[in-house]
């Protein structure tokens, strides 16, 4: 039984290094602040998620189970929230999406 922990333990680390590297990749080969925000917030959630369930598969504890579930959720919970607030504010300021981008329909005014 501990073998087959271990083994999908190890996929889910695999996986999770796997989604932080398409976040790396995303934040080099990305346009503009908007889109590395992008890949950055949501293949960075998934990374994490995969590595706190990897982390309490392999201890097995209850406790270490317990928070690596409150890290992961807390991890869910800003992740978005503070990227929402960098795009808000770095749009506020001035910044527009590169032209490769779609085209936006916002105005500072509409977000205010």
């Amino acid at each position: 039984m501990v073998d087959v922990l271990q083994y999908v333990a190890g996929i889910a680390m695999l996986l999770g290094g796997g989604f932080a590297l398409t976040a790396a990749i995303g934040l080099i080969r990305l346009p503009d602040l908007y889109t590395r925000m992008h890949a950055a917030s949501k293949a960075g959630a998934m990374a994490t998620g995969l590595m706190f369930l990897s982390i309490a598969v392999v201890a097995f504890d209850g406790s270490v189970i317990l928070r690596a579930a409150i890290g992961f959720v807390f991890v869910l919970l800003t992740t978005p929230v503070s990227a929402h607030l960098l795009a808000r504010a770095s749009f506020l300021t001035g910044y527009r999406p590169a032209d490769i981008t779609k085209p936006i329909e916002l105005d500072a005014k509409d977000i205010e």
